[in-house]
Order: structure tokens, then C-alpha cells, then sequence
């Protein structure tokens, strides 16, 4: 559903499974010139572990994949639906399980609904992630007044697009001034004025989601303005403006 320059959703993590990207998905990436980051969740802590064994496993024969990233925003079931990455303690432990089996670089994506965040952050750097991605969607409430129900049958739903970039930019710059890895930002990303702000903020590198419901070819706009913005600012390489704020 649409919001006030935002959307909602509350679609899960739609996708074929592990077996059918290393079977299938997997060759057609391989093709591109491009890295392939492998986004990886799970319900349990089993899940995720059985999920990145067989990229692990794969990955020694064909490349399925250059970097995991670890979705901890995911509900655990067997916390009664909580977040791993709602607290230090599960997102370290899920960290340094994870850590155990794979050698591939592992950037942990950390969701913004917790309630501290930047200790989550140091927890799971100190679990020996090698970068940090963030922020996930805001835990948001659409009601519908005619049917005096929530919008969404699990009641709220993720909120994101431009309406939460202030919030994330902010959320960006705390995790920045006290880990070290490398950061990818994201949340309400539509131009390359806000890729710039958030590489101020102290990204390393952005991801960007909902604008490309907008202009499919945003990210190449984003490169070409970024480009154009260094040349006019007479910056040779984006790290003299990186978390300068």
C-alpha cells in the first residue's frame, strides 16, 4: 500500500529457496560482470545455518556467490516470532555461528525497529562480520477506517521510501562513528543527492529498493549524477567526503 512518500509491504521473503538459486539462479549471474551478493535468511537458527552450508559448499566448485549477506531482521520462531537482530546478544551469536562455516565475506543486515541499535552493531562486528548493511523497513500501521481493521493481516507492516530517510541517514551515522567494517547504506535512497548524503553519512557503499518501483533505471541515474557531482566538487575518490559529517 502506498503512504505519504513511502510504501508498505508485507509480502515475507518471496524467492525460489537456496537449492533452486544454486541450481538455477546462479548460472545466470555468473554470466553478468558483476558481484554477486547472496541475501540469506531464515526462521531458525538451523535454517540459516543449513542455508549458508550450501552456498558454502557450492561456492568451492561455482561461484554462487561473492559476498552473504545476513538477514537478521528475520522472526525467530522459536522466540515467539522476535527478530534475531532485535538484541546484542542473538545477533552476536547468530554471527559467530555463521562465521564457523563460511569463508565468503559476511555483511549482517541489521533492522532498525531495535531498540538499541548501535549495540547491536559492536555486538555483531565483535562477532567478526566484515561489514554491516542497514537500514531494513520500519515496523509501520496502515488502518483501514471503513472496516475498522489494520490494512495488513499481520496487523503492521515495513515501511519504506523516502518518508524514512532522514531516520536512516541519522541511524547510518550513529553505527558509523563506532564500528570499523565497512558500511551499506540504505533507506529512501531515490537520487544521487541522497546516495551523496549517505556516504557522508559513513556508507561504504548503498543498496536502493523502493525507488526503483519509480524509475527502473534509477541506480544507473545515481551513478551518472554521483559522477557529475565528484567532477563538479573537484573530488577525486568518494572516501574525502566519507563520513565527514
Amino acid at each position: 500500500i502506498e503512504t505519504p512518500s513511502g510504501i508498505m509491504n508485507s509480502i515475507g521473503l518471496q524467492n525460489p529457496g537456496v537449492k533452486d538459486y544454486i541450481l538455477h539462479e546462479s548460472h545466470f549471474l555468473r554470466e553478468k560482470d558483476t558481484v554477486i551478493l547472496a541475501n540469506v535468511g531464515g526462521s531458525t537458527l538451523e535454517s540459516y545455518l543449513e542455508a549458508l552450508e550450501l552456498l558454502e559448499e557450492h561456492n568451492k566448485t561455482h561461484r554462487v556467490m561473492d559476498i552473504i549477506e545476513l538477514n537478521i531482521s528475520c522472526p525467530n520462531v522459536k522466540a515467539g516470532g522476535m527478530a534475531f537482530g532485535m538484541n546484542a546478544c542473538d545477533a552476536e551469536y547468530i554471527t559467530k555461528e555463521a562465521k564457523k562455516i563460511t569463508s565468503t565475506p559476511l555483511v549482517v543486515k541489521l533492522s532498525p525497529n531495535a531498540h538499541h541499535l548501535v549495540e547491536v552493531a559492536q555486538a555483531v562486528e565483535s562477532a567478526g562480520a566484515d561489514g554491516l548493511s542497514l537500514v531494513n523497513t520500519f515496523n509501520a500501521l496502515e488502518i483501514d477506517i471503513h472496516r475498522r481493521k489494520a490494512v495488513f493481516d499481520n496487523v503492521t507492516a515495513g515501511l519504506s521510501g523516502a518518508c524514512i530517510k532522514p531516520i536512516a541517514l541519522r541511524m547510518v551515522r550513529d553505527v558509523a562513528s563506532v564500528v570499523d567494517v565497512p558500511i551499506i547504506g540504505m533507506g529512501g535512497i531515490m537520487n544521487w543527492q541522497d546516495a551523496i548524503e549517505f556516504i557522508m553519512a559513513g556508507s561504504t557503499a548503498i543498496q536502493v529498493g523502493t525507488a526503483n518501483f519509480i524509475n527502473p533505471k534509477v541506480c544507473i541515474d545515481i551513478i551518472k549524477g554521483m559522477e557529475q557531482f565528484c567532477k563538479e566538487q573537484n573530488i577525486k575518490n568518494l572516501q574525502e567526503i566519507r563520513g565527514i559529517i
